[in-house]
């Protein structure tokens, strides 16, 4: 049996304590897939501006649209904004969005996008679009509004990164691939070891002082005289998902492998210069093609940092990074970190604490169970404005969200009037919850005050009778045990 809330009072004073399980219990999240949207074509990110929450914005990857989601009526509500000119090889298109920080005032967006021109395969463009009207109920972008931030070259068509996103720093991260083709053939040391090329790296720049950007003086390279002052960190072959911890403003990178490692890799907040060791390296061993065979052995150009995970093709060939989970609706998934296969469609969590991964397991029994599995490529996770996260299918055109099993049992308002205490809770609409009581926090102590069905509205009220001086204490718990907090 798992428990939940505890409620304190002393003495005729209100003292609130919000515990975890008692007597050592660990609270499982058990997790599913909630189905909020189809009919996207290759949806390949979502994402919200801060404080809207209920919308969810959808990335297409070859139409260049951004489409608007409603997370209440769970209806595709129109275009927000289509990018002209999108090149649509398989890895290339629109690619990547992120919301200025200050969106609500500036109505700011950024997106990152393959295009013709440039090199021969094009070039990677991070624009800038400014919403029409109030921001906060904006149903458009302004299609005039582009202003081009930041152009590069790309020599062939995949491996293009393609995420952005704001830090808790206010400047504006980048990923990008290293060019493309096979072990990174691209110049005497490849672009992931060239710090004079932005290919293979994760970028920092400053979009809110110079224009277009400046160079944050605590960039690694910032002033270098032929390295590029925008580099973040390098050593990356295709940086596939990235995602910046709400919390903590960690950086979190899923690099798709070669042939034999999938990584999940992660810089800690204002750590910049990290080395992560593509092409000498390949997830946590030397890259089997620059081991004297068929190319001389290498080694990177500083020492290079280590995955936190890395997995082999066994168990898929082609890592989706995710996100550490911040939101409110799965209490015991806090802090966890969340990531994919895009080939196998496998799901895994993990928990990074102390400098260590604490708590890895799989998780697809729970979000993609079946065969063939229900989402059949797994092309990026999404984050909306409450921490909650999603799914991008791209093979089906459908987005999901992660849910809990079911939702957690909360406290939400207390009173004491006299002896009478009122209290009321939330939990699974047709669900019968017991009430305990006790007077001393033992597990051996607690017996059964009542048992209440929450009804329709998702909340249930308590009335408890009799309430003295002395200390007495209540919880809810689900009887099934399963509701993950």
């Amino acid at each position: 049996m798992m428990n939940f809330r505890i409620l304190t009072f002393a003495r005729g004073l209100l003292l609130t304590a919000v515990l975890p399980p008692v007597l050592g219990e660990v609270a499982t999240a058990e997790l599913a897939v909630q189905r909020v949207g189809a009919g996207f074509s290759r949806p390949v990110f979502a994402t919200a501006p801060p404080g809207d929450t209920n919308r969810l914005f959808v990335v297409e990857q070859h139409t260049g649209r951004i489409r608007l989601l409603n997370l209440t009526t769970l209806a595709i509500e129109g275009t927000f904004l289509t990018i002209p000119g999108v090149t649509r090889g398989n890895e290339q298109g629109l690619l990547g969005l992120a919301f200025h920080p200050a969106y609500g005032e500036n109505g700011f967006l950024y997106v990152n996008y393959t295009t013709t021109g440039g090199g021969p395969a094009g070039q990677t463009i991070i624009a800038r679009y400014q919403a029409l009207g109030d921001p906060a109920t904006a149903v458009a972008a302004d299609p005039d509004s582009a202003t081009v931030v930041l152009a590069f070259d790309q020599p062939e068509g995949n491996h293009n990164g393609g995420w952005l996103g704001f830090g808790p720093d206010g400047y504006l991260y980048i990923s990008s691939g290293d060019g493309g083709g096979s072990n990174d053939r691209h110049g005497s040391i490849g672009s992931g070891q060239d710090r004079s090329r932005l290919l293979g790296k994760v970028l920092r720049i400053d979009v809110n002082g110079a224009s277009p950007y400046g160079v944050p003086e605590t960039n690694p390279f910032s002033g270098h005289s032929e390295w590029r002052p925008e580099i973040w960190a390098f050593g990356l072959r295709n940086p596939w998902r990235c995602s910046l911890d709400r919390l903590t403003g960690d950086l979190w990178i899923g690099d798709v492998g070669q042939s034999a490692r999938e990584e999940i890799s992660l810089a800690p907040s204002g750590v910049g210069g990290l080395n992560f060791g593509w092409r000498p390296r390949e997830g946590t061993i030397q890259n089997p093609a620059y081991d004297g065979s068929p190319y001389p052995e290498e080694h990177p150009v500083t020492d290079a940092v280590e995955p936190l995970h890395d997995y082999g093709r066994s168990l898929g060939i082609s890592v989706t990074g995710g996100y550490v989970y911040r939101g409110d609706d799965i209490p015991a998934l806090q802090g966890h970190y969340l990531f994919a296969d895009y080939g196998s469609a496998r799901f895994w969590s993990l928990l990074y604490e102390e400098g260590q991964v604490m708590d890895l397991r799989e998780r697809t029994a729970e979000l993609n169970a079946g065969s063939p599995r229900p989402i059949g490529n797994v092309a990026s996770f999404g984050e909306d404005a409450r921490g909650e996260l999603y799914v991008c299918d791209l093979a089906d055109g459908e987005v999901y969200r992660i849910v809990s099993v079911r939702p957690p049992i909360r406290i939400t308002d207390w009173v004491r009037e006299g002896d009478q205490l009122r209290f009321e809770f939330t939990g699974q609409p047709g669900r019968t919850y017991t009430v305990l009581s006790s007077e001393a926090v033992m597990d051996a102590a607690w017996q059964v005050y009542t048992n209440v069905e929450v009804p329709a509205a998702g909340s249930a009220t308590v009335v408890a009778d009799g309430i003295g001086e002395e200390a007495r204490f209540f919880r809810v718990v689900d009887p099934g045990g399963v509701s993950p907090e």
